[in-house]
Order: C-alpha cells, then structure tokens, then sequence
C-alpha cells in the first residue's frame, strides 16, 4: 500500500480554510473574539506542516500529550487500512466481541501491574473517567454498601471535560456556566512542592494525609467509593509529587475500604519513562484509565483497567449496564497493538527519560532568568511555571504563558502549550536531539525577553 508524505493537494486555499473555520468550527479553549488558526495539514516525525506550508516543530504531541511514535509513521495507516478492510466495526455489547480487542485487552494486561486482568475501552480519557466512576460505585453496591457513592478528588486535577470527568476536576472552568456538577464529589489540596506557602508551614505531605483524613471524616468513610488521582499532574502543570504523598495516601484510603483511581491517561505509554506511572509512585490503585499514547493519537482509543476483584465484581451479577458505541473498535485497537509494539521495538519508554535529559540541559539557562520560578521535567514531559515574584513565588497571570508560546511560534516554529502560569512540554518520544535543542534554545530565548512586568520585549 503506498502511502504518500508529500504536500496535500488542498481543496481550499489557506485563506479560504482559515474563514470557513472560522464560519463552521466551535474550538475548544478558544475565545470567541479569537481569529486566530492554524489549519495543519501534513506531518512526519516530530515535525508538522500547517496549510501555509510552515514547518513547525511540535512539542506538544500533536498539542494533547500524546503522539508518542511521531507522525506519519505509514506502518500504523497501513494496519488501520487493512483492519478497515477486514472488519471495519461491530459492537462489543452483550456477547460480541471482536479479535483485535480481545488480543490489544490481554496486551493490556501484560504491561499492566500484576493483577490488572480486566478491561472496558471507551473512546477516550474522558469517556474512561466517567466509567472509572460508575464502576468503582457500582462495586461496593453489589458489595452490599450503596452508599459509598462519594468521589474524593483534588484541586488542580484534571479528569476530561465529560459530566463525571468534569466534576471531579479541579479547575473551575471546566464546568463554568453549565450549572450543577455531578453531585457527591469532595475536592483536597494537590501536592505542589513548588508553592510551600500553601501548606501552611507544615511538610507537604503531612498537611495532606491530616486534610485527607479529616475529610473522610467529615464525608463518613462509609459513603465514599473512591478517590481519584494523577500520578503526575499534567494540567496542573507537570506537577511530580513527593516521593511519600502517594504511599501514604494509600495507606489512608485502604485503612477506610476507599478504592483508588489513577487517571494515567497523560503519563501513561512511556510519557513519563514507564509504561504506567502510578507503580513506582506507591500508588497501588485498584483501577487505571488510560487513552492518548495508547495509539499516539492514530485513532480515539480509551480504557479503563480494573483489578481482577473488581472487574470480577463489575462484571458479574447483571453485568456492567455501561458501554460506548465505539468502545472495543477494532480499528482502533488495531492500531493500538501496532502502536504498543512500536513503543516497544524502539525503546521509546526509555527514551522519554533521555529526552528528558535532553530537554533538562537545554532549558537549564531558563531557570536562571527572572520571570521563571521553576522548570519540571518529568520523563519527556517539561512543565516551566512563570513568576510574577521569585520571592513569593506569585505566579504570572495566565495570558502572559498564553503569549509567551505564540511568540515561541511566530519566532521560532516551535508549538508549545500554555496551561495557566506553565508552559508545558510533551513531545512526540521520537524527538531527536537536535530537536530538543532547538525547542530549548528558543524557550530560552523568548523567555530571556520576558520582564517580571509579563512583557515581551520585541
């Protein structure tokens, strides 16, 4: 099958794609006075191409975290092509199924941590988070304790954008102006070693375990289902907690019969230099959700695994009365067992982690410049949170991110992403060297004109 990576012939002219964009498309996080676009059409590696014919590096993961094979890699078209032409979709409700989600579920299972052998697929992160929920509620009902119907969740997590996901996010503009959020949801502090003064003094993680205790207690440990966490948080701001907050938080959910979620949908696939982040962080959860790097964006593909007593659990008595119409496409599993493979052959778990290096040194000049309180860098995943006060530590207003990373496209056709005070990095985890020295230099180079007043000088 030949597969082409030259220039696509468009329909439209740049101009005339950018006005019906304008015309038709509802963006997301986009403001409405905006004009702004950026129609991209063609990519290859960590490379992509807008309708202008602009080249532009991309440090994003095709601007979601995600892309971890790179783009344009013909070998994931050809297998989607071929699965499209052999089974293009059939449900998996009741007792359908198909092959190719029966081999990527035991895939799934074999990178997993031990005791992970029960698996649902939905469409998405999002998608993934409501299920989490609903099954972890339904668990302790059939375990004869309905009312264990309370999700803990933290401030500054971010679990999609759906009603479920939505609610137990911890940004206020998820769900602003859309009225009610899903009831039963109690939101703690987030561990952020970066910003001590939120901590009232105490160690982080003390303040934490006492805070989440006290809001079990003021819940009713018997009303509460789950709790549901990033390993690292990504939208927060590729935030690694301390190395005890999750051991202990563990302890503290066990000791109340309180399950755990980890919401792996970023960190998941080798983004963070493992297969799963949530092992070597102490976290033990009961269930994992995951999406994005499990097909590097080549089709929509979420999941949600669950240890086998509670995947037993959900799946037994009427079964789970819960499903997606797209859930176990075999398209896009297809591709997923190509994908995992890839990661894989090519070593890419570990290569986050030398990407990282790579990013670590170039960036190293960043966090001397005054507008910069601290640069992350977690696996290929670098989070650089801009200062208003080095002292206090006072962020930046968010729009001043925002600009920073236009600049850092208009100047140097490197893609970045602004999540408030943070610029955030998560390139593709075939990023050459090069590369990540380009996309270093000219983050520095930016930021180096950037005033404590949150201007960019020219």
């Amino acid at each position: 099958m030949a597969i082409s990576h030259a220039a696509p012939a468009l329909s439209h002219s740049p101009d005339e794609l950018e006005a019906l964009d304008r015309r038709h498309l509802i963006h997301p996080l986009l403001p409405g006075d905006s004009t702004d676009r950026c129609v991209i059409v063609r990519g290859k590696g960590s490379t992509v191409w807008d309708a202008r014919g602009n080249e532009l590096l991309d440090m994003t993961g095709a601007g979601n975290w995600l892309a971890q094979v790179g783009h344009g890699r013909v070998e994931l078209a050809e297998v989607m092509a071929e699965q499209a032409g052999r089974l293009s979709y059939f449900t998996s409700f009741s007792e359908f199924s198909n092959d190719q989600s029966i081999q990527l579920a035991k895939r799934l299972t074999g990178l997993a941590p031990q005791g992970f052998n029960r698996v649902l697929f939905t469409s998405g992160g999002s998608e993934a988070a409501d299920l989490a929920i609903k099954a972890v509620r339904l668990y302790h009902s059939r375990r004869g304790e309905p009312d264990r119907t309370w999700i803990i969740a933290r401030q500054m997590g971010y679990h999609g954008s759906t009603y479920g996901g939505g609610s137990a996010s911890g940004f206020d503009f998820v769900n602003q102006g859309i009225g009610p959020t899903l009831p039963h949801v109690r939101k703690v502090s987030p561990p952020f070693p970066f910003h001590p003064e939120m901590y009232g003094g105490e160690p982080i993680t003390d303040f934490l375990v006492r805070e989440l205790e006290q809001a079990i207690e003021e819940v009713g440990p018997g009303r509460i289902a789950a709790m549901i966490g990033e390993p690292v948080m990504g939208g927060g701001g590729v935030v690694d907690p301390p190395s005890d907050y999750w051991p202990r938080v563990r302890e503290v959910l066990s000791r109340h019969g309180i399950l755990l979620i980890a919401d792996e949908v970023v960190t998941g696939y080798g983004r963070t230099g493992s297969w799963f982040a949530s092992p070597a962080r102490g976290m033990a959860p009961d269930v994992i959700t995951t999406a994005k790097g499990i097909t590097s964006g080549y089709a929509p593909l979420g999941t949600v695994l669950m240890r086998d007593e509670i995947g037993d659990v959900v799946a037994g008595g009427d079964g789970f009365l819960h499903g997606f119409t797209y859930c176990g496409h075999p398209v896009g599993c297809a591709v997923a067992l190509a994908n995992l493979n890839l990661i894989e052959k090519e070593e890419l778990v570990a290569r986050s982690l030398l990407i990282g290096d790579w990013l670590r040194q170039g960036l190293a000049p960043a966090a001397e410049l005054p507008a910069v309180g601290e640069v992350r860098v977690t696996g290929a995943t670098v989070g650089i949170e801009l200062v208003a006060d080095q002292l206090t530590r006072a962020p930046m207003p968010p729009p001043v991110a925002t600009a920073v990373v236009k600049e850092l496209q208009r100047a140097h056709g490197v893609i970045a992403r602004s999540y408030g005070p943070v610029i955030v990095m998560a390139p593709p985890l075939v990023l050459e060297e090069g590369e990540a020295a380009r996309a270093a230099a000219a983050t520095v180079e930016v930021l180096s004109r950037l005033g404590a007043d949150g201007r960019l000088s020219s």
